[in-house]
């Protein structure tokens, strides 16, 4: 548990955190909703002094108002107000933006009121009468979990893609590694058959010497929506590296495979790729091999190495072929 002055330094910490070289911190917004003057003033001074950006409403319906036309980080409101009370400004404050969090007041004599409220969405609640520094606290406190919260959100984004490829939005090599051994171990225990794809688009490196590499990265692309478009919606597709791209497919022998590689090959021939004219045969191809476990291997890496070497004997042969790993 933090103590009162480490808690009341996370708001400093917070701002402190957002700024730049050339930018100043954002305060934290926060609405004050309370029907008694006095009170709103004193609040308003203690929690602009200690740096936020502080705006008031003298009652629920001003406050939702406020709500509709600006963000609040945070709303301070008490419970009991005539009209809409603070209960309504909560359901309000929750359907007009769900990430603002909601600080109850309450009297003692309302402490079951205010535990109801945590049910509906609020994040804490304040008992009068209040000193200033349990103010502090309490808000310093909601803006530390706001803090942790983001960060635990950006640590998921930037672990997500982490996984992907950045031109063609594929999982990347090391993904796909990590994809083919936890399938391999799957087929293992449930005894079910597993088949990888390895695609090369052929000619590519004249493709781009001649038109350039930004164009290379536009039939990249274009290539990764082909291939997931002709595959099952379970299978893994990944970008193997260069100009190559690996398919997983579980629970397939090599005829459903062979198919699926079939499908990949024709579509990717009968597609329009700007300046494909460049390329020796006037069209952009792809070879693809075919290997299947258990029946090539039951090693990952065995079946790594078939497939690629069933790529290299498949193209000897020109392009746009199939190559299936025992059937040479």
């Amino acid at each position: 548990m933090m103590d009162k002055d480490s808690l009341n330094g996370v708001a400093s910490s917070e701002k402190e955190s957002k700024e730049t070289e050339d930018e100043k911190p954002v305060p934290v917004k926060i609405l004050i909703v309370d029907d008694e003057e006095i009170l709103r003033n004193m609040l308003t001074d203690v929690l602009t002094e200690e740096g936020y950006q502080v705006s008031q409403a003298s009652n629920g319906e001003e406050a939702v108002n406020m709500l509709k036309e600006n963000y609040f980080e945070i709303v301070l409101t008490d419970i009991m107000m005539p009209g809409l009370d603070g209960i309504g400004v909560l359901r309000a404050a929750k359907e007009i933006e769900p990430g603002s969090d909601i600080i109850v007041m309450t009297g003692y004599a309302s402490v079951e009121t205010a535990i109801e409220s945590i049910r509906l969405g609020a994040s804490d609640y304040i008992t009068k009468p209040f000193n200033i520094d349990q103010i502090k606290i309490v808000i310093a406190r909601t803006i530390q979990r706001r803090v942790l919260e983001r960060k635990a959100q950006e640590g998921e984004f930037y672990k997500e893609i982490s996984k992907i490829d950045t031109i063609t939005n594929l999982f990347n090599h090391k993904t796909f590694q990590q994809l083919f051994e936890a399938e391999v171990g799957r087929a293992k225990r449930h005894n079910n058959p597993l088949s990888l794809l390895i695609l090369d688009i052929d000619n590519f490196t004249i493709y781009n010497e001649t038109n350039g590499y930004p164009m290379g990265d536009f039939v990249l692309k274009e290539i990764a929506t082909i291939l997931t478009d002709s595959c099952r919606n379970h299978d893994l597709v990944a970008r193997y590296g260069g100009d190559e791209f690996a398919v997983i497919v579980p629970g397939q022998g090599k005829e459903e495979t062979a198919l699926i590689a079939r499908r990949f090959k024709k579509n990717v021939e009968e597609s329009k790729f700007e300046k494909e004219e460049v390329l020796p045969g006037k069209c952009l191809t792809v070879s693809v091999s075919l290997v299947t476990f258990p029946e090539d291997s039951s090693s990952k890496r065995e079946l790594l190495e078939k497939a690629e070497e069933t790529l290299k004997k498949a193209k000897s042969k020109g392009v746009n072929q199939l190559g299936i790993c025992g059937r040479e």
